[in-house]
């Protein structure tokens, strides 16, 4: 069972595609400091890269400059696919932070080599615009990456601030694009991290 039962389809470019499609699929087993709003277990990067991809379809009206959705949408779908080889830093993981940039580069380098080369190309390219944060459409992109998670701390006790130790001046740093891009939704944040530090959830 696995990539070794693959057939051909007799096209090389279709198979590259193919068997992209199905190495992909182990994103499923990389699982993030996030817990789901369940609370039953940790989310894992498919289903945070799916939430984030909705929420650009909801929030575009917050942002002070217009993004181009569906762009931005291609960012969220593939800026996490290098985790498959590099794993999941945590956000606020100082030591795993500072070699974070040289795995990433190195898993890009592997996964998408695996494509036909403009294909290959496009998603890297997409994936190095989202992490630079410097365009509209990644900056919305990145607003999302990080409200997301965010949202989900809000609603599960603060559990993986509470777990990571995490301080009010980390989480604000991190969400220092969303009060660039996106004031409005800063505002609910800021009223949450108040919340969070009154409750105990986030150090002050």
């Amino acid at each position: 069972m696995g990539i070794e039962d693959f057939l051909s389809s007799g096209n090389p470019r279709l198979d590259q595609q193919l068997k992209f499609t199905a190495e992909i699929d182990k994103m499923t087993e990389v699982y993030r400091r996030t817990m789901l709003i369940s609370g039953v277990r940790n989310e894992n990067d498919a289903e945070h890269s799916w939430h984030i991809a909705v929420m650009a379809l909801l929030f575009k009206e917050y942002c002070v400059e217009e993004p181009d959705v569906e762009r931005a949408i291609k960012m969220l779908v593939v800026h996490d696919l290098i985790e498959i080889y590099a794993g999941d830093t945590f956000a606020y993981d100082v030591k795993g932070n500072e070699s974070k940039a040289e795995r990433e580069a190195a898993a890009a380098d592997k996964l998408y080599s695996q494509l036909p080369p403009e294909q290959g190309a496009e998603l890297r390219a997409l994936w190095e615009e989202f992490d630079a944060m410097e365009t509209t459409d990644a900056k919305y992109a990145a607003c999302l990456d990080r409200t997301q998670p965010l949202l989900h701390n809000t609603l599960t006790e603060g559990h993986t601030w509470r777990n990571g130790g995490a301080v009010r001046a980390q989480v604000e740093e991190r969400a220092h694009i969303v009060k660039e891009f996106m004031p409005e939704v800063y505002n609910w944040i800021m009223i949450n991290l108040d919340r969070g530090v009154e409750k105990g959830w986030l150090k002050e």
